[in-house]
């Protein structure tokens, strides 16, 4: 079975400036996968590459075993993209905009309009299907991106921030609609810079800053990187932190009422540590363990604790490009 996309040091340079540099990526056909990063760090680059909106340095790229390049058409009939921006074609009814996308993709006639009404459906705004984009809400428009994708019933979904901009119960219902489909046996590519987004949603997140790949893991093996915190409430506080000799131990400070302790896997250290405590003569009387964030292990490595805010340098494709 080949991979939903496959990427072998893969590069992008605009003259001086180097958009990718030597990305290696594998997406495996089913899978939720996001890419995090900071503005400018090449995501939309790299989704542009993948359709075919912008062409490749060096290196190689794959969807679904068809050469973005060279196999361009059968790659790009696999791929619903979802970008950002609103680049859609104004001036006529939107389920007259999906059958004119499903046409681009080899889908005519009665096929065309039933594909169109289904994505309507799917996204939740099938009564506005005679409604004019401009006449949409912000939050109407950003479901019928969403559409559009789908219409072509790709097995290949590229989300470009779907949910920027939107209120908290449109990003939900977002979250569910995207989370049926790749149950449904869609891959998924998401960028975002929500990190909540990426750590509720993801199987594997892509962690890229300046062009390159900083890391590939799970959003769970990602935030066991880093140190959780120990929140101890004692009767009795002392003026300074005591001394237990634990190793896995990173830090310890008084904080008022509290011993606050820094430790890797803070679950494992915390009932020994209450042991040490009570040797020590020092009661316990509530305990708290906040586990590390995946933003955390975000800034960390990328030094930022902003991800991507703005979409990135590369202007939007006409609508019957996407």
């Amino acid at each position: 079975m080949s991979l939903a996309i496959s990427t072998t040091d893969l590069e992008k340079s605009y003259g001086s400036v180097r958009a990718l540099d030597g990305i290696s990526l594998a997406v495996e056909q089913g899978e939720f996968f996001g890419l995090l990063g900071p503005n400018g760090a090449g995501k939309t680059t790299f989704i542009n590459i993948l359709v075919g909106l912008v062409r490749k340095s060096d290196g190689e790229a794959s969807v679904f075993g068809h050469d973005v390049e060279s196999e361009y058409r059968a790659a790009r009939d696999r791929i619903g993209l979802a970008p950002q921006e609103f680049n859609v074609d104004r001036f006529f009814p939107i389920r007259e905009v999906l059958t004119h996308k499903a046409g681009y993709h080899g889908i005519t006639g009665e096929e065309a309009k039933a594909r169109a009404d289904r994505a309507l459906r799917t996204v939740g705004i099938y009564d506005k299907r005679n409604t004019r984009f401009d006449w949409l809400s912000g939050g109407m428009k950003r479901r019928f991106m969403l559409a559009r994708a789908l219409v072509s019933d790709p097995d290949l979904l590229i989300l470009d921030e779907p949910t920027a901009g939107v209120d908290v119960e449109l990003r939900h219902d977002l979250w569910e609609i995207i989370t049926e489909l790749n149950d449904d046996g869609t891959t998924i590519l998401l960028t975002t810079h929500y990190i909540e987004e990426a750590e509720r949603l993801c199987d594997t997140v892509a962690i890229m800053d300046q062009g390159e790949k900083l890391t590939v893991a799970s959003p769970e093996s990602l935030m066991a990187r880093g140190n959780d915190t120990i929140r101890l409430r004692l009767e009795s506080p002392p003026t300074r932190p005591p001394k237990i000799d634990d190793e896995r131990i990173q830090e310890m400070t008084i904080e008022g009422e509290s011993l606050v302790v820094t430790a890797p896997t803070g679950g494992e250290v915390a009932p020994a540590l209450v042991r040490s405590l009570d040797r020590q003569g020092h009661t316990v009387v509530d305990m708290d363990i906040s586990r590390t964030s995946l933003e955390e292990v975000f800034v960390s490595l990328t030094g930022t604790d902003e991800a991507e805010t703005a979409p990135e340098t590369e202007p939007a494709a006409p609508e019957g490009m996407l």
